[in-house]
C-alpha cells in the first residue's frame, strides 16, 4: 500500500467501519431470531444459524425505558452472527409483550433527580436478568449450547443503568460471573452522584454520541461515569449520534456501534486478541478514551480526507 502513514490510518479506520456496516447488512441471513418464555419473562433470542460444536458465549441485553426486547435488533443480530447467543427480556416497563408500560407513564423516580435513586429504584429490572440467567443455566435446552463462564451484559439507556447496577455499581445487585458490561448511552447519573462506579467488577465500555445531550455529558465530563469507573474501561463517542442511535432507527453511527461493541465483547467475553479499533478512533468517532491492559490514551479523531 502506498501513501503517507496518516492516509493509511484513515483508510484502515474507514475500512473497519465499512466492514462492520456490511456485517449488519448481512447478519440477518446468518442469525436466527425467536421468542421464548423463561423465568416468567417474554424473551427474544438470537443465535447463529449454524452453531459450532463448542458451547457459545452469551450476551444478555436490557432495553431502554418503555422500550422492547427487539429495540436494538441490528446489534443483537450482529452479535449472533459473530457467534454469541443473545437473550433480551421484556422488563415490566416494556410497551410490548410481557410488559405493562405505557408511553404516558412516568419513571418510578424522575430522571432529573438522580440523587433520589438508590438500589431499590428499578431493582425489578436487575432481578429480571438475575432470574433469567439462573433459569437458562438450569434449563437442559441450553446447558449443552451455552458457556456461562463467558457472559456479557449490554443495555441501552435505562438498560445501561440496569447492566451497570448488575456489574457492581449497585453493590446489592452484583451478578457473579459477568465478564463485560456494554453500556450504550446509559443513564449512569445515579451512580455518578452516589460515587458507586468504583464497585464495577467487570470491564466496561461506555458509548455515547455528540447529539446525545441528555446522557453522554454525564459519562464524559471530569469525574463522570468514565472517570469514576475502574480499569479496564473504554468510552466511545460517535459523531452525530443521538440517544436513539442504538435503537433500530437509521443512524450514521450504526456501523461504528457494531464494530466497537464486537471488539469489546470479543476481547473480554470471548477472550480473543484485542482488535486495533479498541485503541483507535475510527471514522465517525468524535472521541475515544481507554485505560486498560492495552494502555491508556485519548487518541485524536482522524482528520477528514
Amino acid at each position: 500500500m502506498t501513501g503517507s502513514p496518516r492516509w493509511r490510518m484513515q483508510w484502515m479506520s474507514a475500512a473497519i467501519v465499512c466492514l462492520a456496516a456490511l456485517l449488519v447488512a448481512g447478519s440477518i441471513a446468518r442469525a436466527a431470531e425467536r421468542a421464548i418464555t423463561a423465568a416468567g419473562l417474554a424473551v427474544t433470542v438470537w443465535q447463529p444459524d449454524h452453531e459450532p460444536g463448542e458451547k457459545l458465549p452469551v450476551i444478555v441485553f436490557s432495553h431502554g425505558f418503555h422500550g422492547c426486547a427487539t429495540q436494538s435488533r441490528f446489534l443483537a443480530t450482529a452479535f449472533a452472527a459473530s457467534g454469541y447467543v443473545v437473550f433480551a427480556p421484556n422488563h415490566r416497563d416494556a410497551t410490548c409483550a410481557g410488559g405493562s408500560g405505557r408511553f404516558v407513564d412516568r419513571p418510578a423516580v424522575p430522571f432529573a433527580e438522580p440523587r433520589a435513586w438508590d438500589e431499590t429504584t428499578y431493582r425489578d429490572r436487575g432481578e429480571d436478568i438475575r432470574r433469567l440467567v439462573a433459569a437458562l443455566a438450569a434449563d437442559a435446552t441450553w446447558q449443552g449450547r451455552i458457556d456461562w463462564s463467558r457472559l456479557g451484559l449490554a443495555g441501552h439507556s435505562l438498560g445501561g443503568y440496569t447492566v451497570l447496577g448488575l456489574g457492581g455499581a449497585w453493590p446489592g445487585w452484583k451478578l457473579g460471573g459477568v465478564k463485560a458490561v456494554l453500556a450504550l448511552s446509559p443513564y449512569a447519573q445515579p451512580f455518578v452522584v452516589h460515587r458507586t462506579l468504583p464497585g464495577l467488577a467487570a470491564p466496561v465500555m461506555y458509548q455515547g454520541g455528540t447529539r446525545d445531550l441528555g446522557i453522554t455529558p454525564a459519562v464524559a465530563r471530569p469525574m463522570g461515569a468514565y472517570d469514576q469507573s475502574p480499569m479496564p474501561k473504554y468510552f466511545v463517542e460517535f459523531d452525530r449520534a443521538g440517544h436513539l442511535a442504538w435503537a433500530d432507527i437509521p443512524s450514521p453511527a450504526r456501523g461504528g456501534i457494531v464494530a466497537y461493541s464486537l471488539a469489546f465483547t470479543d476481547r473480554y467475553v470471548k477472550g480473543a486478541k484485542a482488535e486495533a479499533v479498541l485503541t483507535r478512533a475510527a471514522s465517525g468517532v468524535a472521541a475515544l478514551r481507554y485505560a486498560s491492559e492495552l494502555g491508556t490514551g485519548e487518541p485524536k479523531k482522524q482528520p477528514a480526507q
